[in-house]
């Protein structure tokens, strides 16, 4: 008796990787569907010829006809806006900065899109993503682990940190294993539409959007301060690591007074200028400040969107801008490998990127009861509220979290 071919359902986004993903599934044997996801309509935000959805849509199917592939396209923009664009703008609202890819990989693909997935019979789903998949078998039960793709340039587990193993074991990752360069390759050699197509850039599944412009449908600007604040500022007095000390003998004020942010008030500087809404800059930014004359580039270190001001330190070396730890609330705390959970009193030592194409650092993690404390070797630049802090063994990402 034949053994039924393994149904797989493919997000085809328009783009090359997704192209070649559904390709080599194909090839492996699998009975392939090509799926689209549309997730928004307003297009007045979207930057014109940058990643419109109809082009890309098209450019999906035309993919799926030449590999001899069922097609159709999915509606999930109301699903979307729930989930990814109101969660982003009551983010930024609160002056924290938001991360829609990982959400929308968390909420959209591997969950409403999954969903849909199931419903057409599919035992998998696939997506274009840069990073592999591989199975422990510990005691007769398998453990997914959610490894680097083969591209280290390219590698975009960071953005899957929020998976579960539940999401895992139904998720395939066909180009993982490969180069940006022949994933190419494969795509002119078979001729594909998406072959030279440019990477798309900006929002999940929706473009490169004009921030601003997206914010100001429910952010509305406003005039507010632009406040300096001194290298010598007090703010910064025995901010260090202390030398000699373990992160076990961490006591709390030790531990809140490196991985939480400092809070300034206007009268710690002086007034530089003036902003346009506070909810639109984050922690690390330089362009869109507009001050000049003040010889090194100002930074943002801080915002205070209640009282509409935003903190700023001069040159990228602003002991403003640097910090060796963060927090994440015990409820934000997310294990990929639930085998790895820390108990409370525990430490562990793991190394911790805060942004896609960051370099791993190396870093302690301290578990007590009201979270997790992540110390840095290395101090880190740019650290902001509603950011992701992911942490890896090697190759294979553990854990992340939503930093406070």
């Amino acid at each position: 008796m034949l053994q039924a071919k393994k149904r797989v359902v493919v997000g085809l986004s328009g783009g090359v990787d997704s192209s070649v993903a559904a390709y080599l599934l194909k090839e492996k044997g699998y009975e392939v569907i090509g799926l689209f996801m549309k997730n928004w309509h307003d297009e007045t935000v979207t930057i014109s010829n940058e990643c419109p959805w109809v082009e890309d849509s098209t450019d999906a199917m035309l993919v799926a006809q030449k590999l001899g592939i069922p097609f159709q396209a999915i509606d999930l923009s109301e699903e979307y806006r729930v989930r990814i664009v109101d969660y982003m703008f009551a983010e930024y609202k609160q002056g924290r900065t938001p991360n829609p890819d990982i959400l929308c990989n968390r909420e959209i693909k591997f969950d409403i899109f999954l969903k849909a997935a199931m419903k057409l019979k599919a035992d998998f789903v696939a997506t274009g993503h840069y990073c592999q998949k591989e199975i422990l078998e510990t005691r007769g039960k398998s453990i997914y682990r959610l490894v680097a793709g083969a591209d280290c340039n390219k590698d975009q587990s960071y953005f899957l940190c929020q998976l579960n193993q539940d999401q895992l074991s139904r998720a395939l990752f066909p180009i993982g294993h490969l180069q940006k360069a022949e994933v190419r390759e494969i795509a002119r050699e078979l001729d594909l539409v998406t072959a030279d197509k440019k990477d798309s850039q900006g929002l999940c599944f929706i473009g490169k959007v004009r921030l601003p412009e997206f914010l100001q449908q429910q952010l509305k600007p406003a005039k507010g301060k632009i406040i300096a604040i001194p290298v010598s500022s007090p703010k910064y007095e025995n901010k260090g690591i202390p030398a000699g000390i373990s992160v076990e003998e961490f006591d709390q004020e030790t531990l809140i007074e490196s991985c939480l942010p400092i809070t300034y008030a206007e009268e710690d500087g002086e007034m530089v200028g003036e902003h346009n809404g506070a909810h639109y800059f984050t922690v690390g930014q330089r362009k869109g400040l507009n001050v000049g004359g003040t010889g090194k580039p100002l930074f943002v270190i801080a915002t205070d969107t209640r009282k509409n001001i935003i903190y700023t330190g001069l040159g990228e070396d602003h002991p403003g801008l640097i910090r060796y730890g963060l927090f994440v609330k015990t409820d934000e705390i997310h294990w990929i490998r639930p085998d790895k959970k820390l108990k409370v009193g525990e430490t562990a030592r793991y190394q911790a990127r805060i942004r896609y194409r960051q370099p791993l650092t190396d870093a302690s993690l301290i578990q007590r009861e009201e979270g997790l404390y992540v110390i840095f070797d290395k101090p880190q630049r740019g650290i902001a509220a509603g950011q992701f802090v992911a942490w890896y063994a090697g190759d294979e990402a553990i854990g992340s979290g939503t930093i406070s």
